[in-house]
């Protein structure tokens, strides 16, 4: 069972970024074949004879191996227990693993495997029992991922080491750095690098509005460069958005100064007004990077471009299988999809990924969810247009053709025009108009179409200075609580004490 749950009857090679199965193959004979973890120690004469040795056992099992899926998780084991070292086995990696088969064996990863394995779930507060229960010696568990429940570190913390003073800053906090600027700008999509702008932007046009007084430029600033840093930001284990730093001129002393921003998404998901007898539905999100295994989008903040494929995802409560239709409707109410999901009484989450024609037309995209036709919630998604095109600001011919939506605006093979009036959903001629004037937009005009479409479904919640300002109303970063500056004594680290405890 164990040989062929880790596809060791398998014949596998790596190519181009894939792992291909090519076939099947036979076990060596008079082996004793065993496996686990990847997590082990492993003592000096067994490494030396495993590297340098020559004999049959060594080198067959090398050549073997060479074309396996896993190889860590076997290779060191069955090699130990067929060799003169068998006796030194320890069966224990000293670790709890965080197995949950029914999530965690999804097939989430066929894009780059041909293969269906399993793969270890989060810790979260639910499963903080199994560390006290545990009956055998364990030094290590995993996995923790902090973006996805931070409060189970929390617990655990608080477990081994007791409680931090009351007061103590940031303990609900969670920062996590998604570019720096040594990476080099080339690391970011074009995506990204134009929300970042606008992110950018935004936040010194939150600066003008709020701080500045009539007749005094100090807190007006003009954008200089790429971002310096950006940071996800999680309060209580809930995405607040991202923090941008960058540099920008102050107008009033002509000085470079570096200010973060802090942009959080608006709500765009609302149940229908006044409410359906329906109540199933709890949320409804549109994505990319879906995790089936965790139940989020690894692309936090669902930042989409013209050629994204994006995922649409709902939440369910328990109740009567019901069916639900979901209609997606493009910036100038063209129906660029729309279909039914079954939804069974014990379901949690579904998701589908419609194939759409790309390019997508940018602007908000607007999805609706209906039952018996009658609409039950809606929700909506920013497809961004592109001010730069491989890192470099984008040209008018390459603006045209991103931005101009699908030849013939059709997003499938099958037209969806005959549900606009029974939807209710108008295409304007005005609106069509504009948006093919906003096509071909570049430059400084391209970056105002951008803002106010960023602006419309992000907001900017503060800003502040990393360093000296000429803004006397602007904070300093490390004054503030949300800052990728500001204090988080959770994450310091001290020296050991000399009871082996960090605290």
């Amino acid at each position: 069972r164990f040989i062929r749950k880790q596809g060791l009857d398998r014949l596998f090679l790596e190519c181009d970024t894939h792992m291909w199965r090519l076939g099947d193959r036979r076990i060596p004979e008079g082996i004793a074949v065993d496996g686990g973890s990847d997590w082990f120690l492993l003592n000096r004469k067994f490494v030396e004879y495993v590297t340098f040795s020559n004999d049959d056992l060594v080198t067959k099992m090398k050549r073997f191996y060479s074309y396996t899926l896993l190889p860590a998780e076997s290779f060191f084991h069955t090699v130990l227990e067929n060799s003169p070292y068998c006796e030194s086995m320890v069966d224990n990696n000293l670790r709890i693993t965080n197995w949950n088969r029914k999530l965690g064996c999804k097939c989430q990863y066929k894009h780059i495997v041909d293969w269906c394995g399993c793969s270890p779930n989060d810790f979260k507060p639910a499963d903080f029992h199994r560390f006290q229960q545990t009956a055998r010696p364990t030094f290590f568990a995993r996995k923790f991922e902090a973006v996805v429940n931070q409060e189970i570190i929390g617990q655990l913390d608080y477990y081994l080491y007791g409680n931090y003073p009351s007061g103590t800053p940031g303990l609900r906090s969670y920062w996590e750095n998604v570019y720096d600027e040594p990476d080099g700008v080339h690391t970011l999509s074009d995506v990204a690098l134009t929300m970042y702008h606008a992110f950018s932007r935004l936040g010194l046009r939150r600066a003008e509005t709020s701080f500045h007084a009539a007749g005094d430029n100090s807190c007006r600033y003009y954008p200089m460069g790429h971002p310096v840093s950006v940071h996800l930001y999680f309060l209580a284990d809930r995405f607040q958005g991202f923090l941008i730093r960058h540099h920008a001129t102050n107008l009033a002393v002509s000085k470079l100064e570096t200010l973060e921003t802090w942009v959080m998404p608006k709500k765009v998901f609302k149940i229908a007004s006044p409410p359906s007898d329906f109540g199933r539905l709890q949320f409804s999100e549109i994505g990319t990077e879906w995790d089936a295994k965790e139940r989020l989008f690894r692309n936090f903040g669902g930042l989409l471009g013209p050629t994204d494929e994006p995922v649409g995802m709902q939440k369910w409560g328990k109740g009567p299988n019901v069916t639900v239709t979901v209609i997606w409707v493009d910036p100038i109410n063209v129906i660029a999809a729309t279909y039914d999901i079954l939804i069974e009484s014990s379901a949690e989450f579904t998701h589908y990924k419609p194939p759409l024609n790309l390019p997508l037309r940018p602007g908000v995209w607007t999805i609706k969810i209906l039952h018996h036709w009658v609409q039950v919630a809606e929700t909506k998604f920013l497809v961004t247009p592109l001010t730069f095109s491989n890192q470099q600001p984008i040209k008018q011919e390459e603006a045209m053709k991103y931005h101009s939506g699908p030849p013939k605006n059709a997003y499938m093979e099958q037209s969806f025009q005959g549900l606009n009036p029974i939807l209710n959903i108008p295409i304007s001629a005005a609106r069509v108009d504009q948006a093919n004037r906003n096509a071909g937009l570049v430059g400084t005009r391209l970056e105002a179409w951008v803002d106010s479409l960023v602006g419309s479904v992000w907001s900017a919640v503060d800003i502040c200075s990393t360093g000296p300002t000429a803004c006397p109303v602007m904070q300093g970063c490390a004054q503030t609580a949300w800052s990728s500056l500001s204090p988080d004594p959770k994450s310091e680290l001290g020296p050991v004490k000399p009871d082996g405890r960090l605290r």
